[in-house]
Parts: C-alpha cells; sequence; structure tokens
C-alpha cells in the first residue's frame, strides 16, 4: 500500500539532540587596527526570547526569519570529505545550535520543541561568499546544501546541550 507524499511529509518520528550550541554578540571586531569577524562564543546553554532570538546573539531581532540557525551535526563530516579534510570544527559554519539524529530539512512548514522552546522553522541558512575565505577554494561550495535552517522562536525557553528536538504534531 503506498503512502501519500503528504504522509510521508508528516511522519517525522525521528528525535534530535542538541550537540553544540553558540552564539555571537557582533559582526566584527577590530584587532590590531584590522576588522575581523567577531569569534563565536561557545556555550552549554542559551535562552531563546519569543520573536526575538537568542539572549547575546547579534541577529536577535524583533520578527525576524533568522533568529536562530541550526546546522545538521552529521554534515560536518560531509563538508569535511568534501574538502579532502579529516573534520572540520563546527564554529567554521557560524551557526547557533548544531543538532544530530533528525534530518533538519525535514521540518520546513513545522514547529517543533528544541529543548524549553519552540520554534518554527523559516529557511534554508545557505552559505556566505566569506565560507570561501573560512574553507579556502571550493569551500563555498562544500557547503551547499549543507548550510542549516534559519528559525524563527515562537515560545521562549532555554536550550542546553543534549536537549531534545521534537516535532510539534498538530
Amino acid at each position: 500500500m503506498s503512502e501519500s507524499l503528504q504522509t510521508l511529509f508528516d511522519t517525522l518520528p525521528q528525535i534530535g539532540q542538541v550537540k553544540w550550541i553558540s552564539i555571537r554578540p557582533a559582526r566584527i571586531v577590530q584587532v590590531s587596527g584590522k576588522t575581523e569577524a567577531a569569534p563565536l562564543q561557545i556555550i552549554d546553554k542559551v535562552e531563546a526570547i519569543a520573536g526575538i532570538g537568542l539572549t547575546g546573539d547579534r541577529y536577535s531581532s524583533k520578527n525576524g526569519k533568522r533568529q536562530i540557525t541550526l546546522f545538521q551535526w552529521e554534515h560536518l563530516a560531509v563538508i569535511a570529505s568534501l574538502l579532502g579534510r579529516d573534520s572540520i570544527a563546527p564554529e567554521l559554519l557560524r551557526r547557533n545550535i548544531g543538532v544530530s539524529g533528525i534530518n533538519l530539512l525535514a521540518l520546513k512548514n513545522k514547529q517543533f520543541k528544541l529543548g524549553e522552546a519552540t520554534l518554527e522553522y523559516t529557511g534554508l541558512c545557505d552559505p556566505c561568499s566569506a565560507i570561501e575565505n573560512t574553507f579556502g577554494p571550493g569551500g563555498y561550495n562544500a557547503v551547499r546544501g549543507h548550510g542549516g535552517i534559519t528559525c524563527r522562536i515562537i515560545e521562549s525557553g532555554c536550550i542546553r546541550l543534549d536537549d531534545e528536538l521534537k516535532v510539534i504534531i498538530n
């Protein structure tokens, strides 16, 4: 018996797990008279504020579609392989949260719990041209399709390492 395409889209029993969290308080900083990308702060927990963003993150903005960014933890190995490396550090992607165990693209048109917060998928988080500088020639194309997703925060709550990501079934 064949399932309808919508039934297949709506069937998502997997549960994800938070593997990594970061915020970036500023876009750029001045170091020895040069402008550089501001460093990420790698943290164990963060407060997600509905309609605003993550406490301390530069992307915090009212009603924005990019209040939080997630990336697929398993894609780190794919990107590394495409670059001919053994591994890459998650901070090089400059996203907020790494999640394993669930296909983030399957969250399209869905709301989900991430720790205590409720999020809503808003789009893809494609790489920017700066990723070429980070990884060298071919870096942009290695990350294409692996850049993660953007989300809006619907209900506030704390997100911690090892918290679960669960789809909300309507």
